[in-house]
């Protein structure tokens, strides 16, 4: 086995300096004190209101909507929709803890699906479990960065009449033939934990076009009759009827995480281009060697590294 003379001896999971203008706008933050959401002068605009609507517009989603990480974030979009307590829901076995913690805490039953050697869902299985739980929806995770075919996946899932939610916590910035990872299935989480595409030290964004179930979320993430505060939420007239009935499970974002999250924003593309060479650079070393293989790419999979 052969490997290259250089060695590496950093961290492989230092993350790098947040950029200036994260440090200059977090700084206004402190200085002001504002840091709760609703917490504003007169009209102002928050920073966690203008991250939401920053963020819609550059998902090309109607609405978004930060949260306190990306676990809440599922949870909260389960509880949304919502889930019969110890329904059955779907999701892909190759994951991590907090996808099937999310809908245990939404009151749900996690059903894991296998997963394939290219550690994307298995789209045969999910049909199998359909069928064989009767489950309504499917938490898919895009695990790792790796993306499914995923105009089969919402075809089988349209047939079913399976709603689907999108666990894009890896996948911040990819896509699947020129649609942004996020934008089929009904609702997408995101994660701005350490490890992820733009960090925060923990954080999470919801998107969808369902202006019923933006609402809902709104109105759980705790806004209590400050739901006019969102620039990227529906209209006044969705509430009515909710602000009685939804629980309040406070998870909201603070402005100082948004403020440190916007110019991160920004600067997306330039990140992702960054991580991807990334992994494509220890991918190219590992595979240096006869023993080691790498999982292929799909040429129509839009693909940003990972950590």
């Amino acid at each position: 086995m052969q490997f290259p003379s250089r060695r590496f001896e950093k961290s492989f999971t230092q993350q790098k300096p947040l950029p200036p203008a994260s440090l200059t706008a977090a700084s206004d933050v402190l200085n002001h004190g504002r840091l709760h959401r609703y917490n504003r002068l007169s009209d102002e605009v928050t920073e966690t209101a203008r991250l939401e609507r920053e963020f819609a517009r550059w998902m090309g989603a109607r609405y978004c909507l930060a949260v306190t990480s990306g676990g809440y974030a599922m949870a909260c979009a389960l509880r949304a929709l919502p889930i019969r307590q110890n329904a059955p829901v779907l999701t892909n076995a190759f994951t991590l803890a907090p996808v099937p913690g999310a809908i245990l805490a939404a009151g749900g039953r996690p059903v894991l699906v296998e997963s394939t050697g290219d550690l994307v869902i298995d789209i045969d299985d999910l049909e199998h479990r359909i069928a064989e739980t009767g489950s309504r929806h499917l938490l898919v995770s895009h695990m790792r960065g790796h993306i499914c075919d995923m105009d089969h996946l919402m075809s089988v899932c349209r047939a079913h009449d399976v709603m689907v939610i999108e666990d894009c916590a890896h996948t911040m910035g990819a896509g699947f033939r020129d649609v942004r990872s996020g934008r089929h299935g009904t609702i997408a989480c995101f994660s701005t934990q350490t490890y992820k595409h733009m960090n925060s030290g923990e954080g999470g964004l919801i998107t969808t076009d369902d202006e019923d179930l933006m609402a809902r979320m709104i109105v759980l993430s705790g806004s209590y009759m400050f739901y006019d505060q969102h620039d990227a939420g529906p209209g006044p007239d969705c509430y009515e009827e909710l602000v009685n009935v939804i629980p309040n499970m406070s998870g909201r974002m603070d402005n100082l995480r948004a403020a440190i999250l916007r110019p991160q924003l920004e600067d997306l593309a330039e990140a992702c281009r960054g991580w991807t060479e990334r992994y494509r650079t220890i991918e190219s070393v590992l595979l240096a060697s006869s023993d080691i293989t790498a999982i292929p790419r799909s040429p129509e999979e839009d693909f940003v590294g990972s950590s």
